[in-house]
């Protein structure tokens, strides 16, 4: 199995369980407000720290891992990560801009919550609402890696 493969096995795992709690918080129809925050189980909490935990996985090993596979599998050379965000950004994979808000997003989530729980929930909120973008990059991911390993089996969705 290619490392690309192998790779976008693990995607699909993060992106499984990343649909599957986002399926749970659209069901129980949370707002995102403290007080409903305060009001939920302590497992229902835990679906929202593992959505955060997820999303931020899913991002993290996209940018540190895959994308740089995707450059080396597809023949452009790239020196510095700076470089593989923009060759990324070229190929219509992500947006640039997009890709470091979610990072800026995380940043807060992972040095502010649960201290400023008002601001983390905003945070979570905009990660929610941005699965179906993520989706879309995970999609682009797959099929651009096809495009050079026809090993690669079509996202499930």
């Amino acid at each position: 199995m290619s490392i690309i493969a192998k790779q976008l096995q693990k995607v699909q795992k993060h992106f499984d369980a990343l649909k599957e709690y986002k399926e749970f918080i659209e069901k129980v129809g949370f707002e995102f407000s403290v007080e409903e925050f305060n009001n939920l189980d302590t497992p229902q909490k835990a679906v929202l720290e593992a959505y955060l935990k997820r999303f931020s996985s899913l991002q993290d090993y996209l940018g540190a891992k895959v994308f740089k596979t995707l450059l080396d599998i597809s023949g452009i050379s790239y020196t510095k990560m700076s470089e593989v965000l923009t060759l990324v950004e070229k190929e219509e994979i992500v947006s640039l801009d997009k890709w470091i808000e979610f990072r800026n997003v995380r940043n807060e989530l992972e040095h502010d919550y649960p201290d400023e729980l008002e601001e983390a929930l905003k945070d979570l909120k905009y990660c929610v609402e941005s699965f179906d973008y993520m989706q879309e990059v995970v999609k682009k991911v797959f099929d651009f890696a096809r495009r050079y390993d026809e090993s690669i089996e079509i996202l499930e969705k």
